[in-house]
């Protein structure tokens, strides 16, 4: 048995079970309506893991085994009688269907399209930031001036760029995107942080050095006419503050997860303005 994303399911051709939250108290893992699907071999989405998740998944696979096709609602305490300790309940709907398509009828399925993410230089850094953040909904670019290094690991999803300039490829790149600059030279990233502020629209920029070099960077990048409030967004040093960490795959993973706070805090802030001009 393996877990799959929820939006896996809609070729499946085989039978299916649904377990959907559909009232609770107290603290959730996950929020009202989220549902996951379980076939004979996969698992599709969540409703938050644990024991309760450990609890739905083996009666799902009963009523699989058994053919069983009427609807069950479980209430299951979230106390120590199951051995967690959130305290309040949940009521899981169990519900059966012919197959993917089935199963997600009348089911608001929320898939964000993958955000581009651009990541300059192909050093120790720049690929293990690549591999990592491949599987997070992102489309990852490698972009390199050095063929050796670009395509020393090619990995399925990540799509390798070569240039001998790269900040000549700004122009053409997706606007709204994410920006990563860790290339082996100052003069490269001064460069391409240049033509990332000239678009005048970009997501989140980040580049690796110090403070210093962030001070020097800002200084050079107001000569050049750009506006203090662009050149404040630039996230330098790049990554959650690790202390002590040197390793290339701690700071691929301190990178990873300022992108994916970021990119949460911006997608809620979309929604909430969505929602206010809905109402």
């Amino acid at each position: 048995m393996k877990f799959n994303k929820i939006d896996k399911i809609k070729d499946y051709n085989k039978k299916i079970i649904k377990a959907k939250i559909i009232n609770a108290e107290g603290s959730l893992p996950r929020a009202l309506g989220d549902f996951m699907l379980i076939t004979e071999n996969d698992i599709y989405g969540s409703i938050g893991g644990g024991q309760l998740e450990f609890m739905v998944i083996n009666k799902a696979q009963e009523f699989l085994k058994n053919n069983t096709k009427k609807n069950v609602t479980l209430n299951i305490p979230l106390g120590p009688g199951i051995g967690q300790c959130c305290g309040g309940y949940v009521q899981i709907l169990i519900s059966y269907h012919l197959n993917g398509e089935d199963s997600l009828l009348n089911e608001e399925l929320y898939i964000k399209d993958p955000d581009n993410l651009y990541i300059f230089g192909a050093g120790h850094i720049g690929q293990a930031l690549s591999l990592k953040s491949s599987d997070l909904n992102f489309n990852v670019h490698l972009i390199d001036s050095r063929k050796d290094y670009l395509f020393m690991n090619e990995y399925k999803d990540v799509n390798y760029v070569f240039a001998d300039k790269p900040w000549e490829l700004i122009k053409n790149l997706s606007p709204q995107s994410y920006f990563i600059i860790l290339t082996h030279s100052h003069d490269y990233d001064f460069k391409i942080i240049n033509e990332i502020l000239f678009m005048n629209s970009f997501i989140f920029i980040g580049l690796i050095g110090s403070k210093t070099k962030k001070n020097k960077f800002s200084n050079r990048l107001k000569n050049n006419g750009h506006d203090q409030s662009f050149i404040n967004k630039i996230d330098c040093p790049v990554g959650l503050d690790i202390k002590h960490s040197k390793e290339p795959n701690e700071i691929a993973i301190s990178i990873i997860a300022k992108l994916i706070d970021y990119r949460s805090r911006t997608n809620l802030q979309n929604y909430k303005i969505t929602k206010k001009i809905n109402e």
